[in-house]
């Protein structure tokens, strides 16, 4: 029986004429090699910006603007389908389905120009254009090179609710359309090339499944089928020990676990969006981060975790990877009238989500008298005005006596499975940036205890990484 394997290809390794035929090489040679193949595809690379700008422009009414990007997306595409497509009869098929996806575009627009407003579902629509393209192209470029392949919309396979922009996918239903769409082509020998980050409701409303929704596809993808592996194609060579732009040392990763690999996502690392590896975490079906111009390179595996006892006795590497998350503010709210007071917390966190802020680091003093959290610097002043607000009573009163933002900070986070198994490792990794003069204002360790992250002022980051970086190359 043929071993099935998900690929999933980025916006960067579809997005040139020659990128997109190194990724048709690296489909034929596992289909070679007798797996049953199935492809994922992003849209081109800045295609998906450029959408979300139209629809920017659309509520404001530029029509102008509209009409040339309608140009454009037929130019790019059109570019690729001309370098790629070897038979005239192909050729026309692919530059008619591009017409009209970019006519549906204009209408979209237009439609979101009327009405001076851009719904979620109206963004969804237009923002699924980019894979609705791409996909047409990479099944015809691969049809080109020989292969027997096809596309297919994952609106017709990936079941959601109506949660537009970020929509949740509904695994059993899924698992019941891909199975009878997607299991009988594999049968007949062929290569189903699939649209990444789109899905649809029960009632066939197109939905989209927010950032990182390709990869996301691909791990649905897999899990449902359910495939042997998931392949990640990139423009790396899987997860770096750490930002080569910063540590000219920085290493490929062989080998990662789930939770190891949640960790990096979340603080910094952008190769895999965590919620990537969520439908194939209980499954256990291993995800592979390649380099689609390296593909001799074996990338970065990630795994299920093993059990405790293993993974001590391979805790040799304890940190295996540093990652910094720079352009923060440490937002402060701290005062004795807090001391014991239910429901401070949640006020906290309530106006932060007020004004739409993500929080990727919280801490909290023993004694309830302060609450420390990170926000990115341009949300700070939206932020701090939201806590003034809320707390206005208690500022007044005294109960509060401060609500404050330091200056630009950056989140330093070790990961490392072996952190939790490490006697005295918090110890010698404070002890080398306090030698290292850098001065840590904040400390957070998740419950998973694979990883570590410190606030640390933004000039002093980059030595931050270099330094506990050294705890990598030194075991």
């Amino acid at each position: 029986m043929s071993s099935t394997l998900v690929m999933k290809f980025g916006g960067t390794s579809v997005g040139t004429p020659e990128a997109m035929a190194q990724a048709v090489k690296n489909v034929q040679k596992s289909k070679e090699e007798g797996m049953d193949v199935v492809v994922v595809t992003s849209a081109l690379s800045g295609i998906t910006n450029l959408l979300t700008e139209s629809t920017a422009r659309a509520v404001q009414g530029d029509e102008e603007f509209i009409e040339r990007t309608e140009v454009e997306l037929i130019e790019k595409h059109l570019f690729l389908v001309d370098k790629l497509i070897k038979s005239s009869e192909e050729k026309a098929e692919i530059r008619k389905e591009i017409e009209r996806l970019s006519q549906e575009f204009g209408r979209l627009c237009h439609a979101i120009s009327i009405l001076g407003e851009a719904t979620p579902r109206a963004l969804d629509a237009v923002l699924s254009l980019g894979e609705r393209f791409s996909v047409r192209i990479l099944a015809g470029a691969l049809v080109s090179a020989g292969a027997e392949a096809l596309f297919v919309e994952t609106s017709q396979l990936i079941v959601t609710d109506d949660s537009f922009q970020e929509a949740h996918p509904d695994l059993e239903k899924t698992r019941e359309k891909t199975q009878n769409i997607i299991k009988p082509l594999l049968e007949e020998g062929k290569i189903p090339v699939l649209t990444g980050y789109l899905a649809a409701t029960e009632e066939e409303i197109t939905t989209t499944l927010g950032r990182g929704g390709s990869d996301y596809s691909a791990a649905i993808i897999g899990a449902v089928l359910p495939a042997d592996e998931v392949w990640i194609w990139t423009d790396v060579s899987g997860v770096m020990t750490a930002d080569p732009r910063i540590v000219q040392q920085a290493r490929t990763i062989s080998e990662l676990n789930y939770r190891e690999m949640a960790e990096l996502s979340y603080f910094g690392a952008k190769v895999l969006h965590p919620k990537a590896v969520r439908p194939v975490v209980e499954l256990g079906i291993p995800v592979r981060i390649c380099n689609t111009f390296k593909p001799e390179d074996k990338g970065t595996f990630i795994v299920k975790e093993e059990d405790d006892d293993l993974v001590k006795a391979r805790a040799r590497h304890v940190v295996k990877a540093v990652t910094a998350i720079p352009s923060q503010r440490l937002v402060t709210v701290e005062g004795r009238g807090m001391l014991g007071v239910p429901g401070v917390a949640a006020r906290t966190f309530g106006a932060v989500a007020a004004t739409g802020t993500s929080v990727p680091l919280i801490t909290q003093a023993s004694s309830e008298q302060s609450i420390s959290f990170s926000v990115p610097s341009d949300s700070v002043d939206a932020v701090l005005s939201s806590l003034y607000e809320v707390f206005e009573t208690e500022i007044a009163r005294r109960d509060i006596d401060r609500v404050w933002a330091t200056g630009d900070v950056a989140i330093i986070t070790a990961v490392g499975n072996g952190l939790q198994h490490t006697p005295g490792v918090a110890g010698q990794i404070f002890s080398a940036l306090g030698a290292a003069n850098v001065n840590i204002y904040a400390i957070a360790q998740g419950s998973s205890k694979v990883a570590i992250s410190l606030i640390v002022m933004a000039n002093d980051a980059e030595r931050a990484v270099h330094t506990l970086h050294h705890f990598i190359t030194a075991n």
